[in-house]
């Protein structure tokens, strides 16, 4: 499943449409507004389009004062302003733990669609921001968590996807997902199946967040990260030693995570530098291959 709804409205146009909303991971309500927005306005943007309008969804208590939702609201509004497109509004209902996210309307050329289907043998795997912020919202939880790792978590989480959006559209790249609750071995397996290829990473150039090994070893793992770790298993091939704490972090849920973006080989290194270009530090993480057997391989270090 792609991670937005495409409807054709003429030759030239496009609806990408998506929705998204989840409890807070951090402390701040102005933060958590941020990243819920981000993580909601990011699947149109793996989808290739430029979003245009968006609307709140939110879940509040009755009990927690309301200039906590109001700045849940500002940060999210924050983040549509960004991205260029339009608050139209949105509904709120009471409930038991605050949510918050957006409904998303966003535009597309038909023919210039970015799909999780479109990966081909023989490209490079690209991702565009460090993994391991599932991890370190539960060291947040847990107070564990030292400040820088909170700081580097919070800054990706709250980064839009447009620009990497752009540069993998003008590089012509071949298939795109962003990274969330599947964490990056789940994304993987979805481009994989929906490819009918093999993917192949190699640890050593998979970007991690500071603090989230530590953290991971200290047993701060969500237990989404275990799920995904369990679905994917049967379908990925471990070479060399890969202990279960870099497995687990391979299966960390994601929060407003990077695209992971396949492309013809001879573009990869255009892509990466035109991603520099637009100050987003996207790395080559591994490649894509006739399909083997198992759909994921992974290098150990």
């Amino acid at each position: 499943m792609d991670d937005a709804g495409v409807y054709k409205i003429t030759n030239d146009m496009a609806l990408v449409q998506t929705l998204d909303f989840f409890t807070p991971m951090v402390d701040d309500p102005y933060v958590f507004g941020q990243i819920a927005a981000v993580n909601s306005l990011n699947d149109v943007y793996a989808m290739g389009g430029k979003p245009l309008t968006a609307m709140n969804i939110a879940c509040f208590p009755k009990n927690i004062d309301i200039k906590v939702l109001s700045r849940i609201l500002e940060g999210g509004h924050l983040k549509i302003q960004e991205a260029g497109a339009v608050l139209l509004g949105g509904h709120t209902v009471e409930d038991n733990e605050p949510k918050y996210g957006l409904s998303v309307t966003g535009i597309v050329h038909p023919e210039q669609v970015i799909t999780n289907a479109g990966a081909q043998p023989g490209q490079s795997i690209i991702l565009t921001k460090p993994i391991g912020t599932g991890i370190i919202s539960t060291g947040i939880k847990r107070k564990i968590a030292d400040e820088r790792s909170i700081e580097e978590a919070v800054n990706t989480m709250t980064s839009l996807n447009d620009k990497a959006s752009k540069a993998m559209a003008e590089c012509e790249a071949s298939a795109c997902t962003d990274i969330t609750g599947f964490g990056l071995l789940g994304h993987m397996l979805e481009v994989a199946e929906a490819s009918n290829i093999t993917m192949e990473i190699e640890l050593s150039l998979v970007p991690i967040l500071q603090g989230a090994f530590d953290l991971a070893g200290k047993g701060a793992v969500p237990a989404g990260a275990k799920n995904n770790l369990k679905f994917v298993d049967n379908k990925v091939q471990w070479q060399k030693n890969v202990d279960n704490v870099y497995r687990e972090i391979l299966a960390d849920p994601q929060t407003a995570g990077g695209l992971l973006i396949t492309i013809d080989n001879k573009r990869a290194d255009e892509l990466i530098n035109l991603l520099k270009q637009y100050g987003v530090d996207g790395c080559i993480i591994g490649r894509t291959i006739p399909f083997m057997g198992k759909r994921i391989v992974v290098e150990g270090k």
